[in-house]
């Protein structure tokens, strides 16, 4: 199933996406996205009803989770290429030639303010950063509550998938050390288009791509994770609770922009589209 958030006749609702992609039917009664990850089973067993869908061409879709009730969790360096392009960038405080491949898998956080929906305007901050760049990545989330997560187990407590451009200023992530400021400006997280449940797919092989004005810069597979999805939920949630609607994005490939010599950095007016197996396509424009 797809269930995307989008706006329509001045009113926003959480509604489900048809096979085809181009029409979306309003679930009734569902309030937010919240909501339908508590009533997904409820949602599943009406089915479609007699609810009038509309053309997707006729409404605005959004970020599927407007306002994260935490921050969102990513995990850096999980792709082996990237790994060392991020190495040898020169971008990445105290890295140590050798010792591009991490043994434990680096969490950080971004917070709710930075998360907009497909086709919004990325903010480049220009008064502060001179390097925003882009990550592709596989955002998956969380439906069941669950502290101390087998890896055996970590599937049972996944809703769904979703797609997030991690963007990042690079100069703030190399000059701060801790990567937290210069992931976390305000719109540095797009996501969607929408939501597919774990049902529908199988995260461990899925298509990653990126373009930048048409060209395309990232292309990748998640069976080249290096911690793969039960890993990094099992991880994250080990003495930590994690609770429905919390997201975990996990990972970008290479083929970002501080890969390249020189560096190639987003500009004003730069169109960045995230491709993922599945799961549609997101697409910003940065000013």
């Amino acid at each position: 199933m797809k269930l995307a958030r989008f706006a329509a006749n001045g009113t926003i609702r959480i509604g489900r996406i048809d096979q085809t992609e181009t029409s979306i039917a309003p679930i009734l009664g569902v309030n937010d996205m919240f909501d339908a990850i508590e009533r997904i089973d409820e949602i599943r067993a009406a089915g479609g009803g007699d609810v009038q869908a509309c053309s997707l061409a006729d409404v605005t879709l959004l970020a599927p989770i407007a306002v994260p009730r935490r921050n969102v969790f990513c995990v850096g360096k999980n792709y082996r290429d990237h790994a060392r392009e991020f190495s040898n960038s020169g971008y990445e405080a105290g890295a140590v030639k050798g010792a591009e491949i991490d043994s434990h898998p680096a969490v950080f956080t971004k917070p709710a303010s930075t998360v907009v929906g497909p086709n919004d305007v990325v903010q480049l901050h220009a008064h502060i950063t001179s390097s925003v760049d882009y990550e592709a990545e596989l955002a998956l989330i969380i439906g069941k509550e669950g502290r101390d997560i087998k890896p055996e187990c970590a599937y049972d407590h996944i809703f769904g998938y979703t797609i997030v451009n991690d963007v990042t200023a690079r100069d703030r992530q190399r000059n701060h050390k801790q990567w937290f400021l210069g992931k976390a400006l305000d719109t540095f997280c797009p996501m969607g288009p929408w939501i597919v449940t774990s049902d529908e797919l199988d995260p461990e092989n899925l298509d990653v791509k990126c373009w930048v004005n048409g060209e395309l810069r990232q292309n990748a597979n998640t069976r080249d994770l290096i911690f793969n999805i039960p890993t990094l939920v099992s991880t994250i949630s080990a003495g930590l609770t994690l609770k429905p609607g919390d997201i975990i994005a996990t990972g970008t490939p290479a083929g970002v922009g501080l890969g390249f010599d020189p560096p190639r950095f987003l500009r004003t007016g730069d169109t960045v589209s995230v491709s993922i197996s599945h799961l549609g396509t997101l697409t910003n424009t940065f000013q």
